[in-house]
């Protein structure tokens, strides 16, 4: 396995394999990998013949609310756990290497559903998060972007971009929520939790799991599910709901009633993290 720092040489290597005839998986991270982001690579390493991971906390998607310092970082345990899972190229760059000074780079924007939800909780961080997304599919090339479905605003955003992009010659593959045997959603944050936290923790999935047993019993009113995941949060002492919604799939705007394909959405603030999480709502009897 290869670590590289500079741009140029990342897109060097891509090319190379291309025109060898390979295909590319690329796997964007900002570090601090858990199984979670294993799953990603798994499946990555499972449909492309190289495997590129990135490794960087992006400045730009940490809002002013939001100590970037304490983020965090480990890389030599992110790129033993990178060669452990059979990745080819780690790129670790520097912020100067992502975003050189003076360089025109495209900002693309994230709409109104960028101001939905995580957005609203977080001003300013869809537009971070495209910018950086769009630099690195930039740097990589043409290629396989697997994402988890556990940031589904974030998954949507992307997804969008590269439809409105077509000459970034990238598909992106969501992959599932990768969860501990209780139900939570892994993510680097949960590190954060101390241990009556993690335990409360499991309250979010719990609301989600109510919320599509209502759908499968023929629930169509989303403001019924919406109360439903909202009072099993509230309920939950140390977590202080943020909110509970149901979006349209295809949109990810709000749907007062379901008449297709819908995911349940939800985050909460504990003492020491703000989690989300989400569910693909089943159709009656599913």
């Amino acid at each position: 396995m290869e670590l590289m720092r500079d741009a140029a040489g990342l897109r060097a290597v891509t090319d190379a394999w291309r025109t060898d005839g390979r295909s590319v998986g690329l796997v964007p991270t900002m570090g601090a990998l858990h199984e979670g982001h294993a799953s990603l690579i798994g499946r990555a390493r499972e449909e492309s013949d190289r495997v590129v991971v990135t490794i960087f906390v992006n400045p730009l998607q940490f809002g002013e609310s939001e100590d970037l310092s304490l983020y965090p970082r480990d890389e030599a345990s992110d790129v033993e756990m990178c060669e452990r899972a059979g990745v080819d190229l780690v790129w670790a760059p520097a912020v100067e290497e992502v975003f050189p000074l003076g360089a025109s780079l495209a900002r693309p924007a994230p709409g109104p559903v960028g101001d939905l939800y995580e957005g609203a909780a977080r001003p300013g961080h869809f537009a971070g998060v495209l910018q950086v997304v769009h630099r690195l599919f930039d740097v990589v090339g043409p290629a396989a972007a697997y994402f988890g479905e556990k940031d589904a605003q974030q998954l949507f955003l992307v997804r969008r971009m590269t439809v409105d992009e077509p000459a970034l010659g990238m598909r992106i593959v969501a992959c599932p929520t990768l969860r501990e045997p209780d139900g939570l959603a892994r993510s680097s944050r949960n590190a954060y939790l101390g241990t009556e936290e993690r335990l409360q923790a499991t309250c979010l999935f719990l609301a989600l799991t109510e919320g599509a047993e209502r759908a499968r019993a023929g629930e169509r009113d989303a403001n019924v599910l919406v109360a439903v995941m909202a009072r099993e949060i509230g309920a939950t002492p140390l977590a202080k709901l943020d909110y509970a919604a149901v979006v349209d799939e295809a949109t990810f705007e709000p749907v007062g009633r379901i008449e297709g394909p819908a995911r349940a959405i939800v985050a909460a603030r504990f003492p020491s993290a703000r989690l989300i999480d989400n569910v693909l709502l089943p159709g009656p009897d599913a």
